[in-house]
């Protein structure tokens, strides 16, 4: 998550990243929030769509889709080959899963990315890298009901990135959704 803020404007933006086997592909969307979007309307558009594997056509298995049908692949994630200690055989999700730890950078969005929306010279003051979101199990749950968005508010309405002081425990990794991405 990206905070800017200034004196009279602020934005707020959410990656998602994930495998989605419909789409084909690993996916980075940019949810966009904040009062001084220079194009399009709160949330995500389909231009907040980034794909990240340029090669799904050679590592995923024709006859068996969403498994690997490479050793080790390599994948190629934004022009760049990677190798992958993954088995012919393997879940895509397993696969894209063992980018993270080395290869994460690459999923995540640049700036001209996270940018797209927003003013160029908008100050960044503050990025997290994980936090607690909404409790899986309470689908209608408010921003304004959480801990998280309730101090974020703070941080944006006087600039004081120290208001974030989170007192429960992240839970925005994938293991805390089991359910996520399935219908």
């Amino acid at each position: 998550m990206h905070v800017f803020r200034d004196d009279h404007r602020w934005a707020l933006l959410i990656e998602l990243v994930g495998y989605n086997p419909r789409a084909g592909n690993v996916v980075d969307v940019l949810h966009t929030y904040g009062n001084c979007l220079t194009r399009g309307r709160p949330g995500f558009e389909v231009e907040d769509f980034h794909s990240r594997i340029d090669n799904m056509d050679e590592i995923e298995d024709r006859d068996n889709p969403e498994y690997l049908c490479v050793e080790g692949g390599p994948i190629e994630v934004r022009g760049q080959r990677v190798p992958v200690p993954a088995r012919v055989g393997d879940l895509l999700e397993d696969v894209f899963r063992l980018l993270v730890p080395e290869h994460r950078d690459l999923l995540l969005a640049d700036d001209a990315e996270l940018r797209r929306r927003i003013p160029a010279e908008l100050p960044r003051i503050l990025v997290l890298e994980e936090w607690r979101h909404r409790e899986p199990d309470h689908y209608d749950q408010l921003p304004s009901e959480t801990e998280t968005f309730r101090q974020l508010a703070e941080v944006l309405a006087t600039g004081d990135p120290t208001r974030y002081r989170p007192s429960a425990a992240p839970n925005t990794h994938w293991s805390n959704w089991p359910e996520s991405g399935s219908l």
